[in-house]
């Protein structure tokens, strides 16, 4: 009895040196402090739906009692069984994890507890040296001298590495399941719990079945340690968890890709947790989603078409849905913001509207016959010509040697000019063939300068953040201002709708009807079928489909009247579903009856002079 007080006292007292050894290395204890956690950056759609958490972590800070309680009786039950009566070295485990090594001949266990953990993780390089190791446990004793049990817990869990690029068990949640970890299950808590030995090994994105063995091994730790009952557990058995791989492919993620591109120019520097507040109406983005991927997938062999984006606009400019590719795990390129392809056809619009700005009308005629200007001669899509057509029929049938020759007699500037005027940012070559569209722009920026057609002729400025604010509800940023103000006089306004609308009632835009609501568009084909456009609007919508291949091979025949106008109709009709029928400007009601589209070639047109 004697000498074991004896040499426990020594024991202390060279353990103690040891420690105050290491510790005189650290700096001074009046200058540590828990680093903050890297904030994160909530984006959610117009009505509240989380669209993704970006940052360093991947995912919200959530307090323990946010928690169900056997996600962190999971993590004690395999991690640290003894976390709540230790005072930051667990003896017994480390003793335990001494003699399991040593008569298995190998390292199989550690000794280390949460607190340890947290402290490595926290202050420490990941170093695996007797210093590293000694400075671990001084700084799990001072954590657990100003610190609860329940804040260290949950710094443990807000920052713990699990796998996937998630640090914290929300953002793992989110990654694995697709959800927060306050809605998470018994079997989804066990296989969160379960990645803390190894995280990429047991990553149920990688290996679902080691996934779900290991978390197996977890609720039998649960079980044995009284945390949950044997129904519990054989419930838990019987119902593993499954992996949700479409957060990880969804559209969203484009939207808040773009979301981040933007926030330093809205609040510069993150320092704390902040929610940004979009323009996405859920539904609508789903939608749009739905129709790209569902139709490029039953279209990819026929069609060799392998991507696609879709961007849709309200009136003000606000953005609705956007979607960048078909498979956001696959590419993560934005094409609907950032991708620059030639529009074809889908750019003559600005085109007739510069020709109806300088007198002409929808009813003017010009003659579609062979022309050349600077040694390049336009072709028509049908290999034909068809005489005297109105500009109407020139519009409605994409008929190209009608817009080389308007683009012509109004000068290519002034249709450039046109164009920048009503939303095109991209740089426009001012050369004959900019009738068809051979200057490139993206998706997003053509959705903006179509707009103007849908508002009443005003200028918008296409845009997604409406407010930023932090957690306290503190509003960082909150959009104001209007757009550019009126870029479409008002008869003009009617004039180029009439003939977009006759697109879609009776000219290449057929597939893009929709049944009883007034609309306008533009078909876009490139040449070799490289690009294939439908873009087109409502009064309360304008909505782009751009489809081709990212190495810019030619697809089947995939022209902008079939797969992009069928991909548009269904996008807006299911936008449409809560929105009433509203008159477009220049279109009545029942303009398939009204006023029908004769086709080019098959009536008598009388020939009008040139400017």
């Amino acid at each position: 009895m004697y000498w074991s007080v004896v040499l426990g006292i020594w024991g202390i007292v060279v353990v103690g040196g040891i420690l105050a050894y290491y510790a005189a290395h650290l700096p001074p204890a009046s200058e540590w402090a828990v680093p903050q956690r890297p904030p994160n950056v909530r984006i959610v759609s117009a009505n509240g739906t989380l669209i993704a958490n970006r940052g360093d972590t991947g995912g919200e800070a959530v307090r323990l009692e946010q928690l169900p309680k056997y996600l962190p009786d999971a993590v004690m039950a395999i991690e640290d069984r003894r976390f709540k009566y230790h005072f930051g070295i667990d003896p017994i485990g480390l003793a335990r994890a001494a003699f399991v090594n040593y008569t298995s001949g190998r390292t199989v266990q550690g000794g280390s507890t949460l607190t340890q953990q947290l402290a490595k993780n926290l202050f420490l390089k990941p170093e695996r040296t007797m210093q590293r190791k000694m400075q671990e446990v001084v700084m799990a004793l001072w954590l657990e001298w100003n610190y609860s049990k329940e804040e260290i817990l949950e710094m443990y869990l807000n920052r713990v590495y699990l796998g996937a690029g998630a640090y914290g068990v929300d953002a793992a949640a989110r990654v694995y399941f697709g959800k927060s970890a306050r809605l998470i299950n018994l079997a989804e808590a066990a296989t969160i719990a379960g990645l803390l030995k190894a995280p990429s090994k047991y990553a149920p994105t990688r290996n679902a079945q080691l996934a779900e063995g290991r978390a197996q091994v977890v609720i039998a730790a649960m079980h044995s340690a009284g945390f949950i009952t044997a129904g519990d557990a054989k419930n838990a058995l019987f119902n593993p968890a499954h992996v949700v791989t479409s957060h990880n492919s969804s559209s969203g993620n484009y939207v808040a890709d773009y979301v981040m591109e933007l926030l330093p120019g809205y609040v510069g520097s993150i320092g704390e947790d902040i929610i940004v507040d979009t323009t996405i109406d859920w539904d609508m983005q789903q939608a749009a989603e739905t129709a790209l991927t569902s139709r490029i997938a039953e279209s990819r062999q026929e069609f060799n078409v392998t991507q696609g984006a879709v961007v849709t606009l309200n009136r003000s400019g606000a953005i609705r849905a956007l979607v960048g590719g078909v498979d956001y795990r696959k590419s993560q390129f934005n094409r609907a913001v950032y991708a620059r392809r030639q529009p074809g056809s889908a750019f003559k619009p600005f085109v007739y509207l510069a020709a109806l700005e300088r007198g002409l009308g929808p009813s003017t005629i010009r003659r579609d016959a062979r022309v050349t200007y600077r040694g390049w001669t336009p072709k028509n899509y049908t290999k034909r010509y068809y005489g005297d057509v109105t500009l109407t029929q020139a519009l409605a049938f994409s008929i190209n040697t009608v817009a080389a020759k308007l683009a012509h007699e109004v000068g290519p500037a002034n249709v450039a000019r046109t164009a920048r005027r009503l939303g095109i940012t991209s740089s426009l070559k001012s050369n004959p063939s900019i009738a068809l569209g051979t200057s490139e722009v993206t998706p997003l920026e053509i959705a903006a300068a179509y707009v103007p057609f849908s508002n009443g002729g005003y200028g918008v400025v296409p845009h997604v953040v409406r407010q930023i604010r932090n957690e306290k509800g503190e509003v960082l940023y909150r959009r104001s201002g209007d757009g550019t103000g009126r870029v479409v006089r008002g008869d003009k306004l009617s004039e180029i709708n009439s003939m977009m609308a006759q697109t879609i009632y009776g000219g290449t835009g057929k597939r893009a009807l929709l049944a009883g609501r007034p609309a306008g568009g533009k078909t876009g084909t490139t040449q070799g079928y490289k690009d294939a456009w439908f873009i087109g609007y409502t009064s309360s919508l304008t909505t782009a489909v751009w489809l081709g291949n990212d190495n810019n091979k030619p697809m089947k025949k995939v022209s902008g009247g079939t797969l992009p106008a069928e991909i548009w109709a269904w996008i807006m009709e299911t936008q449409h579903q809560n929105i009433p029928i509203a008159r477009l400007p220049g279109v009545p009601i029942n303009l398939a009856e009204t006023s029908p589209l004769q086709k080019p070639g098959t009536a008598p047109a009388r020939r009008q002079q040139l400017l």
